[in-house]
Order: structure tokens, then C-alpha cells, then sequence
């Protein structure tokens, strides 16, 4: 026990300290303090060209006391500063040692949380500058500074030098200079290879027009001289075998105007002279007032200057995001066999031998195991009526002696029935092998959801912007939050957080109060609000209708843009097509879940139901979507309009078939085993899934990652919410005009804190009007708060 609790202790210490290391504020710390330390090291070598000279006997002399030291060295970082730049510099590579400032530079950034440049770039290049250029300097000027206090190539230049020359001698370390220079640049700059591509042109060039210069003259010396005229080589008969210069299929045009390879390209067309005679001809008398067909085009830079520059990244406001990585998740080891081969055999026996008491033969019959159950297909005899299999489902069940068992009747586009039995051995499907699949790692999808393994243990993807809204239905304890959850955790890996925006709803105050701790990257809420999450029922109208007001904005803004849906409007955004200073602005996804929507029904009714039935209307173009969940779906709380605009539904077991055929439309979820066993259906396909178990502790430490790092300053803030014509209007109350019971219901009010109306006309005999005036007096006065729909009101006394 005490080894146990020891190695714990230093497991506690390890993780501290790996904690504490890869903490920001600790990488911004150490940012700074390498920042101030390149710094100081750097203006010890600028003063070192200005007070070397003088400091150069005072720091080399070894009978120097350091209080002497410390009156006469004039460096600008004192004694330290002066010793530290006289051994950089003179006794190391010289000037060329200017090269290895970048590094730290970079990196003092990059710890502070800016990407100015690659590391391995900014080390390695300057590391190669320092070596090169200390044999550089000190091989070009090191003769010209040999009485000087600076040693231009520092000992490592003058050593090498030396050396090279000893061995190769003068003209050997030259080429191995230039070399290696030439080398180096190539490598370092791209311009260099255009430069010298440049270079070897323009010598090619020279030596092609001095080719063309000696026929011009050859060509003038064939002038013939007729009297005081001289007659143009064109008028003298050409040899048969010299081609006409006529007949060329290329036009070569020499424009004055000079043209940068980096802006602009010149394209030119092939005229041919079969097609085009004459506009040849025209070309051929060397008159410039009518052009040939050849489109020269040379962007004009100022023109330009919009289309030159970069895309929008969002992610640049949070660029050092890190995306959660799997270790965070727990990988669950699996049983090598879920279902073995004696069970197998047993079942599809006791399904034949049920059928057969029943006359029903079997033709043909397989099965395919999934993780939690195993579906038997089979091929009855020619002429036997599906319906009558159907009717025998609770007959099969009791053969087989299983939890519960479907029947799919037919399979579609198999020709088969399908039946499915529950494993006597269901495997784990974990959120870890979810997410690590090649599948979900490679998907494109904009809102990318991994709900788990269908039954040939495939990973179930769908991506939510094309759903585009999700009912979400299931008892107690059937995996419905662990549904939600493993919804949730697709998308933060998937996504970043200037890209998506959650707005989470929970009567029940304790499903999502998890990822407060993602609030300041991925949630939304009304402003001046404080708790992330959506717990009291009153306030989730108001941030319903602030999502109302938000999708009107957000189509002002694509019909400015004449673009139809959010993709197409990003889009434009990110390639600098819309102008911010219009109100154009890059527009995230938004996902509100909704927990509990039953009891949110009826608590607040036609209320809340009216804007989530806009926003499932109209808000999928504008990148708006919703999830909704309850625990039973009956017909008055999802109902007709909801039902409509919510064409995909996930149903976890449920206690009834009514309540089966509510969401999905038929039987079937009733039949279900439970601990996340769904069925999902999207029009007329429905798909038994095996949902991804992920734990609290794994959601626990999503949150703990994320929120560790920079986030934005708050929580993505909605807009304000309009206020319905007449609600809470209190101008019209009198307070001057009290109701003679004013001061002996405020009493009993306060203390009794139960701000009813009915409750008062009970107790004090007056009617619903009167108590309902009584009570707008004392939200005037502030003893009582606005109210809650059905709800008794806060008093706030």
C-alpha cells in the first residue's frame, strides 16, 4: 500500500507539472522573458560597433578589477553586455552572427501565441547564413580590417579561411564561396531561381540577337542600286529554296511596354494565315493603325490590389486553437467474438422451426452481426404473405427468448425479411473508435456528426446541415443524453470555434452545465446574461426570438450578397468579395439543442413553439439549426407544424408504440434493447444504429482541453430580442390609483413568496381582473418580477 501511494504522489507531481508546462500562461511567460532576453543580447551587439573600440582593451585585459571595469566599459548593457558581444563577435563568427537573432525572435513569439514564420526555417537558414557568412566577410574584407578592433569574420571565419586557402588555395575558396552562397539562396529565396532563369535568358537573348543582326545586314547588302534608288531586298527575286517570311504560322509582337513576370502573364493567340490572309498582310507592311487579333493582358496593379490579397481566415482571431485530440477519449477494449458460431446456428433453427409450426417454410436464411445485435435475413416459399410473418413477432421473440426483436418486412431493395435479434454478448461502441475512424477523420461534411455503428459495424455519419433540423426522442435511461453528448463532441472535433456557435437549452440545469467551461469559444447567448447555458424556462423564448432576429439579419445580409445559402455567402466573404464597412461579416453555424422539450412546452407553450417553428421553416439557408429532445413524444408536444419541419428523428427505446409511431411514423422503437440502441430515420429510410457511448469524465475533460486555451473574450453575444407589441407594458399602470388591498397583498406575498393572482383572488374574494391589476402595481413597485407564463411570479422581496 505505502509503494502504491508513493508511486500515486509522483503520478499527482508528474501530472502538475505537465500541467503547469503546457498551460498558455506559462508558454506567454516564458515567451516574454526569451523576448527580453534576445533583446538585451541584441543591443549588446549594436553598441558593440559603437564602443568596441573603446571597451576592446578594458574587457580583454586580465589585471582589470571588475570596479574598474564597471567605471570605464561605455557598452550600452554594461560589463556583461561588453564581455558577452567581444566573445559573439570576435571570438565567434563575426558580423554574420546577426543571423542567429531570429530564432529566438520567432520563438518568443510563437510562445506568446503569434505565427510570424516556420521554426525549422527560421533556425536552420540563419544557422547556415552565420557559418557561410563568417568565411564570406572574413575572406573579402578580412585584409582590409586587420587593424581593426572588429574581427569582420570572427575566429570561426579566419580559422576556415585560412584553412580553405592553405589546402585549395585563392581561386578554390572563391568557388567554394560563391558555390555554396549560390546554393544557399536557392534554397532560402524563391526569387532566385526566377532571377537566374532571368540572367541565363538575357545572355540567350544577346546571342540570338546578334544571329538576327548579322541577316539583317546580309539581307541590306542584297539591296540593289538602280540609279540614285536603292531598291528594298523585298523587289529582288528570293531563291527557291529560302521560305517566305509570310508563311509562318506564328505572329511575334514586340510590345514597349514592360511587364513584370511576377503580375501579369501576355497570352497570345496563333494566328494562321489560311483563315486569317488578311490580317497577315497587314502585319507584313509594318503599319501599327490596326493591330492583329492578339489579346495582351497586363493587370494594373492598383486595380488589383483587392484581388491580390489574401483570403479570410476565420480562424485567425484564435490561430494557436488546438482541436481536441483522441486521448482525451476512452478506448474500450472489445470482446473478440459478440456472438459465436453455436449461437448462431441455434437461433436461425429455433427462427425455422418457429415459422414452420406456423406454416411458414424457409428457403434461404444468413445473418450479419453487428455490435449489439445480429440481423437474420430470410427468403420465405413462394406464396406466403408478409403480413403473416409480421404477425408473429411476439411468437419469435418467445422462441428466442430475447429482450425484444424487430422485424423488417421487406428489407428494402434486398427481397428479404429481416429479423433482428439482440447478442447475448453486446460490445462497447466507443466514442474513441467513432471519431479515429477513417471515415469521420476524412469526412467534408459542414456539420459533421458521428452517432455511432450501424448493424455491418460501419460508422454512422450524417452531416446535420443537410438533416437540417433533428427530433430526438427516448425514455429515461436509454441513452438519450449520451445521444446529445456524442452529437456535441462530433462537432468540436471537427469544427473551430469562429465556424460554430452552440446554444444550449437545459430545464433540467444539470445535462449541459458541463461545457460552461467552452463558453468563450463555443457558445452563444443573449447579452448581459450570465450563465452560458439556458436553464430558466423564461428566458429561453427571449433567446429563441433573438435567433429569429438573427436570421433576418443574416438574410438582409445574402440577399446583399446575391448569394442563396450560408456556403455560398462565406465564400464570397473569405475571397474578399464582400466589403466589411457594408455589414458584411463571416457568419458561423449555429446548433441550438433543446433538453426537455416537453416539459419547455408546458411551461411556456404556444410561446416557444411559434419561433421554433420559424426557425425550422426558414433558418436552414442562413446556417441555423436545431435539436430537439424529449422523453415522450406524444402528439401535444411534438405536434403537426413540428412534426413537419423536422424531417429527421432519432428514436432511442420508447414505452409504447404510440409514442413509436409519433416520431418515426410506425413501429419500432419499442421494440428496442436500450443503453443507446436508435433508430434513425430521414423520409422513408430508417437505420438501426448502435449510438457511441461517451462517458462524463470524457466530456469532462473535451471541456477542460478547450477551455484551456485562449478563447474570445466572451461568449458569442445574440442579438437583443424584440419585445412583442404589449408584453410587459406596464405604462398604463396607476400608481397613484392603488387598489385599497395594495398593501395587504404585498404582506402576504412577501411572506408567503408565492406571487400568484389566482392564489391572491382565493384569499382576499376578488375577481381575476382585479387581482390581475393588483399584481401589475406590484411589478411596478418591484415586490414582484414580470411574469412566467402559467408560472406563479418571483418575488423579489
Amino acid at each position: 500500500m505505502a509503494k502504491k501511494e508513493s508511486r500515486q504522489k509522483k503520478g499527482g507531481k508528474k501530472s502538475k507539472i505537465r500541467a503547469f508546462l503546457t498551460d498558455e500562461r506559462t508558454h506567454v511567460a516564458m515567451g516574454i522573458v526569451l523576448f527580453l532576453c534576445t533583446l538585451y543580447v541584441f543591443l549588446a551587439l549594436i553598441s558593440f560597433f559603437f564602443t568596441g573600440a573603446a571597451d576592446q582593451s578594458i574587457v580583454l585585459s586580465p589585471s582589470a578589477s571588475r570596479e574598474e571595469m564597471k567605471r570605464q566599459v561605455l557598452n550600452w548593457t554594461g560589463v556583461r553586455g561588453a564581455i558577452m558581444a567581444e566573445r559573439i563577435v570576435n571570438d565567434g563568427f563575426g558580423i554574420a552572427v546577426y543571423g542567429m537573432f531570429l530564432f529566438p525572435f520567432v520563438l518568443s513569439l510563437r510562445l506568446m501565441g503569434l505565427r510570424v514564420m516556420s521554426l525549422w526555417k527560421s533556425f536552420f537558414f540563419p544557422a547556415l547564413f552565420m557559418l557561410w557568412g563568417a568565411l564570406f566577410f572574413e575572406f573579402c574584407f578580412g585584409g582590409l580590417m586587420s587593424g581593426s578592433f572588429l574581427c569582420i569574420g570572427g575566429a570561426f571565419g579566419e580559422n576556415f579561411c585560412d584553412w580553405l586557402i592553405s589546402n585549395i588555395g585563392f581561386p578554390g575558396t572563391l568557388f567554394v564561396i560563391l558555390g555554396t552562397g549560390l546554393v544557399f539562396a536557392v534554397f532560402a529565396f524563391r526569387a532566385t531561381v526566377p532571377a537566374l532563369n532571368k540572367v541565363f535568358g538575357k545572355i540567350k537573348k544577346h546571342h540570338s540577337d546578334g544571329g538576327q543582326k548579322q541577316e539583317k545586314e546580309a539581307e541590306r547588302e542584297k539591296a540593289v542600286k538602280i540609279g540614285d534608288d536603292i531598291v528594298p531586298p523585298e523587289w529582288v527575286k528570293k531563291d527557291e529554296d529560302e521560305e517566305p517570311e509570310a508563311e509562318t504560322n506564328e505572329i511575334v509582337i514586340e510590345t514597349t511596354r514592360a511587364t513584370k513576370p511576377e503580375t501579369g502573364s501576355v497570352q497570345i493567340e496563333t494566328v494562321n494565315r489560311e483563315e486569317n490572309d488578311d490580317l497577315v498582310d497587314e502585319t507584313k507592311d509594318g503599319t501599327d493603325d490596326k493591330a492583329p487579333a492578339v489579346e495582351t493582358v497586363v493587370p494594373d496593379d492598383g486595380e488589383a490590389v483587392e484581388e491580390n490579397m489574401e483570403p479570410y481566415d476565420p480562424t485567425l482571431d484564435l490561430s494557436t486553437y488546438r482541436y481536441p485530440t483522441l486521448d482525451l477519449l476512452k478506448e474500450y477494449p472489445q470482446p473478440a467474438v459478440s456472438v459465436t458460431k453455436e449461437e448462431q446456428n441455434a437461433n436461425q433453427q429455433r427462427i425455422i422451426t418457429t415459422l414452420r409450426n406456423f406454416g411458414i417454410g424457409v428457403k434461404k436464411i444468413f445473418e450479419t452481426i453487428g455490435p449489439t445485435i445480429t440481423l437474420y435475413e430470410i427468403v420465405p416459399e413462394d406464396g406466403i404473405r408478409i403480413s403473416k410473418i409480421k404477425n408473429l413477432e411476439a411468437d419469435i421473440m418467445m422462441s428466442l427468448a430475447a429482450i425484444g426483436i424487430r422485424i423488417i418486412a421487406p428489407m428494402p431493395g434486398k427481397g428479404t425479411i429481416g429479423i433482428e435479434v439482440p447478442n447475448s454478448n453486446p460490445r462497447i461502441v466507443s466514442m474513441y473508435a467513432t471519431i479515429a475512424s477513417k471515415k469521420f477523420q476524412e469526412s467534408t461534411y459542414d456539420l459533421p456528426v458521428a452517432l455511432g455503428r450501424t448493424i455491418t459495424n460501419d460508422v454512422f455519419m450524417f452531416d446535420l446541415c443537410k438533416m437540417p433540423h433533428l427530433l430526438v426522442a427516448g425514455a429515461t435511461g436509454q441513452g438519450k443524453s449520451v445521444g446529445l453528448n456524442a452529437i456535441i463532441t462530433s462537432l468540436l472535433y471537427k469544427k473551430h470555434p469562429s465556424q460554430l456557435k452552440l446554444v444550449l437549452v437545459d430545464p433540467k440545469k444539470v445535462e449541459f452545465n458541463i461545457y460552461a467551461g467552452i463558453e468563450k469559444h463555443f457558445l452563444a447567448k443573449l447579452p448581459d446574461e450570465e450563465e452560458p447555458v439556458i436553464t430558466d424556462t423564461s428566458k429561453v423564448v427571449q433567446t429563441l426570438n433573438s435567433l429569429c432576429k438573427e436570421m433576418d439579419a443574416r438574410y438582409d445580409l445574402l440577399k446583399l450578397a446575391h448569394a442563396r445559402n450560408i456556403k455560398e455567402y462565406n465564400e464570397k466573404f473569405i475571397n474578399r468579395k464582400l466589403n466589411p464597412l457594408k455589414g458584411h461579416r463571416y457568419l458561423p453555424y449555429f446548433v441550438v439543442i433543446v433538453d426537455e422539450f416537453g416539459d419547455l412546452i408546458m411551461t411556456a407553450g404556444k410561446e416557444v413553439e411559434l419561433p421554433i417553428a420559424r426557425i425550422a421553416q426558414l433558418a436552414r439557408a442562413v446556417g441555423i439549426h436545431m435539436i430537439l429532445a424529449t422523453q415522450r413524444p406524444s402528439v401535444n408536444i411534438i405536434t403537426g407544424i413540428i412534426k413537419a419541419n423536422f424531417p429527421a428523428r432519432v428514436a432511442f427505446k420508447v414505452s409504447s408504440g404510440v409514442d413509436s409511431k409519433t416520431i418515426l411514423d410506425g413501429p419500432g422503437a419499442d421494440r428496442l434493447i436500450g443503453r443507446g440502441d436508435l433508430l434513425f430515420s430521414q423520409g422513408n429510410d430508417t437505420t438501426r444504429v448502435q449510438c457511441a457511448f461517451v462517458d462524463t469524465p470524457e466530456v469532462e475533460r473535451i471541456v477542460n482541453f478547450i477551455g484551456e486555451q485562449r478563447g474570445y473574450p466572451s461568449a458569442f453575444e445574440l442579438p437583443e430580442p424584440d419585445m412583442p407589441d404589449g408584453e410587459n407594458d406596464l405604462s398604463g399602470v396607476d400608481m397613484s390609483k392603488r387598489d385599497p388591498y395594495f398593501e395587504e397583498v404585498a404582506r402576504y406575498i412577501v411572506s408567503s413568496q408565492l406571487g400568484s393572482t389566482s392564489n391572491i383572488q382565493r384569499k382576499f374574494e376578488i375577481g381575476f381582473n382585479r387581482a390581475g391589476r393588483t399584481m401589475d402595481q406590484l411589478e411596478v413597485a418591484g415586490i414582484v418580477g414580470p411574469a412566467k407564463g402559467s408560472k406563479p411570479r418571483e418575488v423579489l422581496v
